[in-house]
């Protein structure tokens, strides 16, 4: 039963980060750099701190925290890292639509991030447990596999003019690099909660419950990606001259931006909300705990493409496209289940 409590927390949280970039669309009269900045103040910053300090009711306890815990600095670094990925995910979405940009660069980010922290821990990923941790990870890439494939199948089988109203910037080649990229980069987080590990070990000896003990060390690893994601898009507005969308246009359309963003920011900080509580009934599976990274990343996958389907972004493909999709989503669903039945 804790099990199961614990992968629905874990699905809920996924539901609202591939939810997150609905709000997006809602915002007006802002270029890419500009609303990429204000989600990233409540995504990266805003929320994390008080799910930190839910944890930790005092700042200067944070910081004492911090300090005492080991690994803070080394959780900030991979959170830099991270951001590149971050900021290049933001892009997958741009070249290739939600659907299939969150589904390349998430499975990617599932596979490393998940084997990454492993090997770093000296687990024997050829043998026992992590022969099963293995074998999940490669039924995970094997279902993005085939999602992929659809998305190349709906980029034949439509028009020029079909693609642009779908996704406005189209464009297969870079858009998959781009999300290989992403997901490369981006399973850098999963690296960063594991360096704060002893923070979270920490917290819980303090009195913390394991519920919310790994949230002062999100808090770290989103820091860090702040610290890359402000600089490129502080970057990107100097150099196309859009400061000024933060100033001119009307208080309204401000208010409606923030708010959007605000939602954005709140339904992707979920994700790892979730992820951090529902590990905490995870503990009796060593395995599964190990695995949750990747569970995290397949349902992200999973919940982005009914988005799309919802969204329009497969309108008009063939049957055999669908039936394709059908199929990977299917392959993710039994990665989900494969490491608990093993």
């Amino acid at each position: 039963m804790e099990i199961f409590i614990g992968l629905l927390i874990i699905a809920v949280g996924s539901l609202g980060q591939s939810s997150s970039y609905v709000p997006i669309k809602k915002i007006q009269d802002w270029s890419w750099e500009s609303f990429w900045l204000v989600q990233g103040i409540f995504a990266w910053l805003i929320f994390p701190l008080l799910g930190a300090l839910l944890a930790v009711p005092s700042f200067t306890g944070l910081v004492e925290l911090w300090g005492a815990g080991g690994g803070a600095g080394r959780a900030v670094l991979f959170g830099a890292l991270w951001g590149v990925g971050g900021l290049t995910f933001g892009l997958s979405m741009r070249y290739l639509g939600v659907a299939l940009g969150q589904s390349i660069a998430l499975g990617t980010c599932a596979a490393f991030g998940t084997l990454f922290p492993a090997l770093l821990q000296g687990r024997d990923i050829f043998r026992g447990e992590g022969l099963v941790l293995l074998l999940g990870v490669c039924i995970t890439l094997a279902g993005i596999s085939i999602i992929g494939y659809a998305g190349s199948l709906r980029a034949k089988n439509m028009t020029k003019e079909q693609r642009q109203a779908a996704v406005r910037e189209f464009a297969l080649t870079k858009g998959l690099l781009v999300a290989l990229l992403a997901g490369v980069m981006s399973a850098c987080f999963a690296l960063g909660l594991d360096a704060g590990v002893g923070i979270k070990t920490l917290a819980i000896a303090s009195g913390v419950t394991s519920l919310l003990a790994g949230l002062p060390v999100v808090l770290l690893v989103t820091l860090g990606g702040f610290f890359t994601n402000a600089a490129y898009c502080l970057f990107k507005n100097a150099r196309n001259r859009t400061f000024r969308d933060y100033t001119n246009i009307p208080p309204s359309t401000w208010i409606n931006n923030a708010l959007f963003c605000a939602l954005a920011g709140l339904l992707w900080y979920s994700q790892f909300f979730g992820l951090e509580a529902g590990k905490s009934f995870l503990e009796g599976s060593p395995v599964l705990l190990a695995f949750s990274w990747c569970i995290l990343m397949s349902l992200n996958v999973l919940f982005s493409n009914l988005w799309g389907i919802i969204l329009k972004e497969w309108k008009g493909v063939s049957r055999v496209t669908i039936l394709v999709l059908a199929a990977g989503l299917l392959v993710l669903v039994f990665s989900l289940l494969f490491t608990e039945i093993a």
